[in-house]
């Protein structure tokens, strides 16, 4: 079989292998992208960031309309969950922005070539890979390929999914009914935004968490306020709690949990089990042995500062190298290695990554927090300020959350930034390029800012810096 020879190969379409294809398009490259998938996108666009955001806004609406619209002056008569509606409009979502990559391929002259991709050897300088669809194979070849093949739920070794009873991310997704009580096990992101949408929708919500706050890594000042704000919500948590396992008796689920500190055992009944643990990256099945590539024992490759892997030629970005399992990280990293292949001088600043958790309140942020500052013995300021003061959020009746900005004693530049509060996602790019320029609190706070918008809030936390605040 002759192989088809293309300067770049990128393995896996979703947001760093779409985004660095077309970027190396752009940049002159005959570009071929395999999917194993039947859609483009990855887990972001097909079970991911895109449909838990559309579940998010939907049962969002449907919890403003059941007890906010009211105190609007708006009343309505029963309010009535029409869920396979909800699901369908998740779906159509998805099938838009899929297609929608489909249509940035043709428009590129990116090819894309769909099946199980497999590293097949070398012959010369050139990488090949055979692509089997179904039966069908063909070879390919390039002197570059990127891997791009994202993650996968990490499954806990005594509760496997089953898809029904104990699931991951993906089938929390598309429960065909509300379920009655659900069981998150762990209390991160991904957790606690399908938490939050099925709580919303009427189910009764435990999260286990084996450490003694949730989202560990955020700031514990934010942690905190997000905590009471999702407890006030009615979700419940069992946090400093070891999940033990689960069995199934007919249409219930008992999980046996334990507390850490007491080693006190106890049992939850519930219909839905969520293992929201974790994700591992997507490295297996691609024959990185006929290239001489291993994994590490996360199952991560190892690259160089320019991204390349020890196999010359070869490169992987997003969740299969090290760093944080976000799409935008990701992209960042597509873009910039395929710049690097160019000549040109592609740079990602993980000092400036921000990070955002979809509850409501959101959670937004970027840089350290303040516990990663004494860690590392910094001298710092700190500003502060509520929505509650702000008048735009009071106008909205969305008034929970604060804006914090840490800042270098000495030099006042920002160190990091972080928001739990309404929309804190669409606020927090002002602080990321602030500290992407390496600009201080007062940058922020000599900036005008519109009002009354919800960044004020930032504005007043960066005056609160040096003690400044006027809205307080």
């Amino acid at each position: 079989m002759a192989a088809e020879q293309f300067d770049l190969i990128v393995v896996g379409s979703g947001p760093a292998g779409y985004t660095g294809a077309i970027r190396a398009s752009q940049l002159g490259m005959k570009v071929a992208c395999v999917e194993k998938d039947k859609t483009y996108g990855g887990t972001c666009l097909n079970v991911g960031c895109i449909p838990s955001k559309a579940l998010l806004e939907s049962s969002e609406h449907y919890l403003q309309a059941k007890t906010k619209f009211a105190k609007h002056g708006i009343v309505l008569g029963s309010i009535q969950l029409d869920l396979p509606s909800m699901i369908k409009r998740k779906e159509g979502v998805v099938r838009q922005l899929t297609t929608g990559i489909a249509g940035l391929f043709k428009k590129n002259k990116i090819e894309g070539v769909a099946g199980l991709g497999t590293f097949k050897g070398r012959a010369g300088d050139q990488i090949q890979i055979e692509v089997d669809n179904a039966g069908t194979k063909r070879l390919i070849q390039a002197p570059k390929v990127m891997i791009a093949t994202g993650s996968t739920p990490a499954q806990l070794p005594f509760m496997p999914f089953d898809g029904d009873r104990v699931v991951s991310s993906t089938e929390a997704l598309c429960f065909s009914e509300v379920p009655k009580h659900l069981v998150v096990v762990g209390g991160g992101v991904i957790g606690l935004e399908l938490g939050s949408v099925w709580a919303r929708l009427g189910a009764r919500v435990t999260v286990i968490e084996f450490a003694d706050r949730i989202c560990s890594t955020v700031d514990q000042q934010i942690g905190k306020e997000l905590y009471k704000a999702l407890q006030k919500q009615g979700m419940e948590f069992r946090l400093a709690t070891k999940c033990l396992g689960a069995t199934r008796k007919g249409d219930v689920m008992i999980v046996q949990t334990e507390e850490i500190a007491t080693g006190t055992k106890s049992q939850i009944e519930c219909d839905r089990v969520l293992v929201a643990t974790g994700r591992k990256p997507n490295t297996q099945g691609l024959g990185l042995d006929a290239i001489g590539l291993a994994t590490d024992k996360l199952g991560r490759l190892e690259i160089d500062s320019h991204y390349q892997t020890k196999a010359p030629g070869v490169y992987a970005v997003g969740d299969v190298v090290a760093g944080p399992m976000l799409a935008h990280k990701a992209e960042e990293e597509g873009v910039a290695v395929v710049e690097i292949m160019a000549g040109q001088a592609g740079h990602v600043n993980y000092d400036a990554i921000p990070n955002v958790i979809y509850t409501w309140p959101e959670v937004a942020s970027v840089g350290m927090t303040e516990e990663e500052v004494k860690a590392k013995g910094i001298a710092y300021k700190i500003g502060t300020f509520p929505f509650m003061a702000n008048g735009r959020a009071k106008s909205m009746d969305e008034t929970e959350g604060l804006a914090k900005i840490i800042a270098d004693a000495q030099t006042d530049r920002v160190l990091g930034v972080h928001i739990v509060g309404p929309r804190a996602s669409d606020m927090i790019p002002e602080a990321v390029a602030t500290m992407e320029f390496g600009g201080s609190a007062e940058d922020i706070a000599r900036t005008c800012h519109a009002h009354p918008t919800l960044s004020e809030v930032l504005k007043q936390a960066a005056l609160g810096v040096d003690k400044r605040t006027i809205e307080m």
